[in-house]
């Protein structure tokens, strides 16, 4: 009598129906991983949110941009076939500036969240020349000298902790709140000066000024020069110009700025809105050194192919020592495997990235380890899962300190791992037949 094909070898009861099983488990294992990123950016928003108010009750970022000398002017309009006259503004800016800049770094906390801010003394110094209208074809009867102003665009008046000081011409003058014209910046100082009878007009302004951050300045000068020190040590030169002498060590950093009128694109005067200065700002902003949400999220990134991975290591350890694993089993080990980013998540905001990458991985490991005793019953083969995972877990450590290396290191790891998969799977039976084939002489064919 001859046995079904189905009764002699199951396709259920094969190893090509388990790696089914267990891909789709792998699959389903994409919905915590999406809930963990989601959770992520939620934690980080939430720190953004914190930073922001922080920001809004200190100072924000801020950007000096100025001092620039305004000239009001009338300009004849028709409309309708009337004629009237608007007042404009043409803009001067110094031949010479240069900057002094001292930061005091600190830092402030909200919660559990925390950012840097900063007071700075700044000096500012310099000359403008005698503006000509002429070279921006204005007639001289339209050009208002009496209310000519000198201008410094603040980004964050907030920050502004004790009284401005400026001289020009070696005079002291009164400064005020607000920019009369906003083409140029949106907020910041200006002062009434006289202009009319002088070769050139020197000028100095000193200033105490809050921020967090990022501190940033225009090259509004010919030549402008830009002096830059303070205690912190994990600074970013950041912006259109980078220094042209830095240093950064444990005691701070120092940095000066050279930039000509020749690198930015704006002349030294022009009327209305022709021309922006911001897009030339440059500067440096304090840095964090640890960024716990960013680290976090690199390493999610990598837990479908940690899952993977170790379902592949229960799936040989099944296949070559025929212990049969439910794939309840898989899924509760693929769960764990997903705890162990919220763990990473919930530990480093409170004791930082690294020691609570130890923590969580020695606790899911260990936790894996100990379920893995009471699946296998066999201490060598638990031993060998455990080193296995501690491998794993050390390779995705270091693919997040190696940020310039990840994609090298991490594909000769996969490729590693892919010739391991290969070497052992070599012999393996994925059709069954040979233990079909025991079944059949076993009944006498």
């Amino acid at each position: 009598m001859e046995v079904p094909v189905h009764r002699r070898n199951p396709f259920w009861h094969s190893l090509s129906f388990k790696a089914i099983i267990v891909g789709l488990l792998i699959l389903a294992m994409l919905i915590p991983g999406v809930m963990i990123r989601n959770l992520i950016r939620e934690r980080e928003k939430t720190q953004a949110d914190a930073i922001a108010e922080i920001g809004q009750k200190w100072a924000g970022p801020q950007v000096i941009d100025g001092p620039v000398l305004c000239l009001p002017y009338y300009k004849t309009l028709e409309s309708d076939g009337k004629t009237y006259r608007e007042i404009r503004y043409a803009y001067f800016l110094p031949e010479e500036l240069k900057v002094s800049a001292d930061v005091e770094p600190e830092i402030r906390h909200r919660g559990i969240y925390r950012t840097v801010v900063y007071r700075s003394g700044l000096r500012m110094e310099g000359y403008f020349n005698p503006p000509d209208p002429g070279s921006l074809k204005l007639e001289a009867g339209n050009v208002l000298f009496r209310d000519a102003f000198l201008q410094v665009g603040v980004t964050s008046m907030r920050g502004i902790r004790d009284r401005v000081d400026l001289r020009w011409n070696n005079g002291a003058t009164r400064i005020e709140s607000g920019i009369p014209d906003r083409d140029l910046v949106a907020a910041g100082l200006h002062a009434e000066v006289p202009v009319g009878g002088s070769e050139r007009y020197d000028f100095s302004l000193e200033m105490k000024l809050n921020g967090s951050a990022s501190l940033y300045f225009t090259p509004v000068g010919k030549t402008t020069e830009v002096t830059m020190k303070s205690s912190w040590e994990d600074p970013k030169f950041d912006g259109a110009f980078l220094p042209d002498r830095s240093r950064v060590d444990p005691d701070g950093f120092s940095a000066d700025w050279k930039v000509l009128n020749l690198n930015r694109n704006y002349p030294q005067a022009w009327k209305d809105g022709d021309y922006r200065t911001d897009n030339s700002a440059f500067g440096v902003k304090l840095i964090m050194p640890v960024d716990q949400y960013r680290k976090t999220t690199r390493s999610a990134k990598y837990a479908i192919m940690f899952i993977a991975l170790t379902f592949l290591i229960f799936f040989f350890t099944e296949v070559l020592n025929g212990k049969r694993i439910h794939p309840i089993q898989y899924l509760l080990v693929g769960l764990s495997i997903s705890l162990f980013y919220v763990l990473l998540l919930s530990l480093s905001e409170k004791i930082g990235f690294n020691l609570a990458y130890l923590v969580a991985a020695v606790a899911v490991v260990g936790l894996i380890g100990a379920y893995s005793v009471s699946v296998f019953r066999k201490p060598r083969l638990t031993l060998v899962l455990t080193l296995c995972l501690v491998i794993l877990y050390g390779f995705l450590y270091c693919l997040i300190q190696l940020q310039d290396y990840a994609l090298l290191i991490g594909s000769i790891g996969l490729f590693a791992v892919m010739a391991l998969v290969m070497y052992v799977s070599r012999n393996v039976d994925w059709y069954g037949t040979s233990a079909g084939k025991d079944r059949e002489r076993q009944i006498g064919f």
